[in-house]
């Protein structure tokens, strides 16, 4: 048995993908933590033991993400777009746009028919349009985050947030907060913020579809509804779209 793993750590979280060829054995998901490497280790220990496998069993190891440089033992870094659109491909061959959404960047990609990158943007300076981003939000909401999805589709009036600046947002809800504004239409409106950043950002390199959503956000209902009306377009989720770039990280 001659097996390739991908690992990608990400801001918040640590995923791992082992691949036999072009067969999928499994995948893991833990947070990252404060350590890198120790993160890394752990999502690949504990997804070879989940299988019954071991570390001899494996031919090499790519990592990818953020954290990807401190990965010792590693055999070779592939950078998170690369990952990203390898992975998408592998999940839905017929995509031709990615749009990911993680914990601390945003990014969208363009492919040819054969599953090339051709063209990519990315929001990797900036909170805004990013889990990060939503991760504030909530905290000024003191509401939990994985409540926002639901909460933001039963809204019938979604709040204005007009800045696109992360310390300035908060400012804006915790204002709407004061006011009495719901809840729900906040978070609605935060979701439409998220969606219109991400969906100029996108615009800048012409997606089209179909187009695949990937990263931790896609978890998130409202957001992906925000987003399907800002860029005109429905969004394809895969049940491993947080794991796409480990997955493209074993590909490759």
């Amino acid at each position: 048995m001659s097996l390739k793993v991908g690992v990608d750590i990400g801001s918040n979280t640590a995923k791992a993908a082992v691949m036999e060829g072009d067969h999928l054995l499994g995948t893991h998901l833990i947070a990252t933590g404060y350590n890198v490497e120790a993160a890394g280790r752990r999502v690949i220990e504990e997804l070879l033991s989940s299988l019954r496998l071991d570390m001899t069993t494996v031919e090499q190891i790519t990592a990818t993400g953020y954290g990807r440089k401190g990965i010792a033992i590693a055999d070779k870094t592939v950078t998170e777009l690369m990952c990203h659109a390898t992975g998408a491909r592998f999940l839905n061959s017929s995509i031709r746009s990615l749009i990911d959404i993680g914990g601390q960047d945003s990014k969208a990609i363009v492919m040819d028919e054969k599953g090339r990158m051709t063209n990519f943007t990315m929001n990797d300076k900036c909170a805004a349009g990013t889990g990060r981003f939503l991760e504030v939000m909530a905290r000024a909401l003191e509401a939990d985050l994985n409540e926002f999805g639901r909460l933001s589709l039963t809204s019938e009036k979604p709040s204005k947030i007009s800045s696109i600046c992360t310390v300035f947002a908060e400012s804006e809800v915790i204002s709407l907060v004061s006011k009495g504004e719901a809840r729900e239409n906040i978070i609605a409106g935060i979701h439409e913020a998220i969606a219109s950043r991400v969906a100029s950002m996108a615009s800048r390199i012409a997606i089209s579809p179909p187009v695949m959503m990937t990263g931790g956000v896609s978890k998130n209902i409202g957001v992906v509804k925000a987003l399907e009306k800002a860029i005109g377009y429905s969004l394809l989720i895969s049940p491993y779209a947080q794991l796409a770039g480990a997955i493209g990280a074993a590909l490759l």
